[in-house]
């Protein structure tokens, strides 16, 4: 039996739930009135602790986090999880960073769920691809600037032989380049751009713990961002953005520090941005 979306007023099984980019006024209030009620919460890495605070004392938490090669449980286990609990009766929470179907393996779930008959719900997340540019004061389109943008995972199956993401195509067919989990991949994407005829001088940026306190930005150009990223020792999460409207971010920058002035050892009162 396939499963479908519950109606109105009908109990639903599990909730997949985005949580938003980091900040956690930045989740939705369907998301946090799901939460709140939940029996059960699965929850990923990058969901801010304080959102935990807003489930019910009694509620059962479940660290999932994955990291670039580790991972808690494997992505059929979780999937199996979800179905047990559901299974049980109980109020299940998936809770995911940003949004679920953004790279978030919210469909291969979803889907695990159709097939065991559990009705389920979607609730979508803001995503990283745009919230963290706007904190860190770069808009992904802007008149005369840019009238496309593309968002596309730097992080693939380490099992495959070839990247499939095309970037010789990407390279010329959208005016700016979102691209999460890439900053392990960062000298490798950078050197496929410019084969493909990118312009080396092309700004970047590339957003850390973007939308929390700990948000952190270094921009460059195109042909010494990986470098320049190994100097200051930028680790994940990063956001990278790639094209012009990154320029725009010496006027419209409001909020976190210049990755730079922390490597100098700046003090953060010092470095911040006006807020």
């Amino acid at each position: 039996m396939s499963a479908r979306a519950s109606a109105p007023g009908e109990p639903i099984n599990v909730a997949l739930v985005g949580a938003g980019p980091g900040d956690p006024g930045l989740m939705t209030v369907r998301g946090l009135a799901l939460l709140r009620r939940a029996d059960v919460i699965v929850y990923d890495r990058l969901v801010d602790p304080r959102l935990l605070d807003e489930a019910r004392p009694d509620a059962t938490r479940v660290f999932v986090g994955k990291a670039s090669g580790h991972h808690t449980l494997a992505q059929r286990e979780i999937n199996a999880l979800l179905v047990r609990h559901a299974a049980r009766g109980r109020r299940v929470v998936r809770l995911k960073g940003g949004d679920p179907f953004v790279f978030g393996r919210g469909g291969e779930e979803a889907d695990a769920l159709a097939a065991a008959g559990i009705p389920f719900e979607i609730v979508p997340g803001v995503s990283s691809a745009v919230a963290v540019p706007a904190y860190a004061g770069i808009p992904l389109t802007h008149r005369g600037v840019a009238s496309s943008f593309a968002v596309v995972t730097g992080h693939e199956d380490d099992t495959k032989d070839e990247t499939v993401v095309d970037w010789a195509r990407l390279a010329g067919a959208v005016d700016t380049l979102v691209i999460l989990m890439g900053a392990r991949s960062l000298s490798r994407i950078a050197a496929a751009l410019l084969e493909a005829g990118r312009a080396a001088d092309t700004p970047v940026a590339l957003v850390r713990w973007g939308t929390t306190d700990a948000q952190e930005t270094l921009v460059g150009r195109l042909d010494g961002i990986a470098a320049l990223a190994e100097t200051v020792r930028l680790a994940p999460p990063v956001v990278i953005v790639i094209g012009n409207v990154v320029a725009l971010r010496e006027r419209l920058a409001w909020f976190g520090v210049d990755a730079a002035d922390v490597a100098a050892g700046v003090a953060p009162e010092a470095a911040a941005a006006v807020r």
